[in-house]
């Protein structure tokens, strides 16, 4: 009898010597680092950026914009203030805390030549300055997108990838702003509501960051301007004429298509802004 007591004593001290080491396995799965693609991880690593670093989301804490370069008679501007205020939310910080953005080259000053942009982004003088740049295009419906970089477009005819995980492709779209109010059994108030929605939008930005899964950030030759690749296609590409552009899916930016158009687009207007 007590041979048997003895021995579930034993059996007790031995499963209950287990517990812990269960515990520190389930412990140790919990500390490894999120996988990289699944949304809801990727959401959570974004959230922490945010909340580290990216403390200054108050509209009160960044300078106001200030848009230099455009001449008097220049009818078709394509940037504001406000929108520089969308785009710039995903800039690295010290780029995004200049005030001043300095217009380059723009398709209706400049003339529609690539060589003429490439002449006129190229940096005058060497400086240590860190510095960005934006790239505005227009199409035929009037949709509004481009693309952030960390260099200026310069030709390379080897075939040799610039740019670094800065870069990222955008869009931008005017949606309505929507008011949510009480509703009443009064036609006058419903009434009133739509009419505010309708003569009020906002500016929906949607940014398309670097990757990782490859390094084709930027490749431009005497010919062409492009940004992102994979599969034979181009997520931004601009001829040399700056007339005609194409715009894919790619995994570079993981972007959608960006022209309105769709994936073959008629440059209307075409910008290039330095930051700082």
């Amino acid at each position: 009898m007590f041979g048997m007591k003895g021995a579930l004593h034993k059996l007790r001290r031995s499963i209950s010597g287990m517990e812990p080491e269960i515990d520190s396995k389930s412990s140790s799965s919990a500390s490894l680092p999120h996988k990289k693609g699944l949304g809801l991880e990727k959401s959570k690593t974004m959230t922490a950026i945010d909340d580290s670093q990216n403390n200054y989301e108050d509209d009160d804490a960044l300078p106001p914009v200030i848009l230099a370069g455009y001449s008097d008679s220049t009818k078709n501007r394509l940037l504001t203030p406000e929108m520089c205020d969308e785009i710039r939310t995903l800039m690295p910080l010290r780029i995004q805390l200049y005030p001043q953005w300095n217009l380059l080259y723009s398709l209706e000053q400049h003339g529609a030549s690539l060589h003429s942009l490439y002449d006129n982004i190229k940096p005058k003088s060497e400086t240590s300055k860190r510095v960005g740049y934006v790239l505005v295009i227009k199409d035929r419906k009037n949709g509004i997108f481009g693309a952030y970089c960390n260099e200026p477009f310069q030709p390379n005819e080897h075939r040799r990838y610039s740019g670094n995980g800065e870069c990222f492709l955008w869009k931008l779209e005017k949606v309505p702003r929507i008011t949510f109010r009480g509703y009443t059994d009064s036609k006058e108030d419903k009434q009133e509501v739509e009419e505010e929605e309708e003569g009020e939008e906002n500016w929906q930005f949607t940014a398309y960051p670097f990757t990782g899964v490859n390094e084709f950030a930027i490749y431009c030759t005497s010919k062409f301007i492009s940004m992102g690749a994979g599969d034979g296609h181009y997520g931004l590409w601009c001829d040399d004429g700056l007339m005609h552009g194409v715009s894919n899916p790619t995994m570079t930016y993981g972007n959608d298509v960006l022209s309105r158009e769709g994936r073959k687009f008629t440059i209307v207007g075409l910008e290039m802004w330095r930051v700082g």
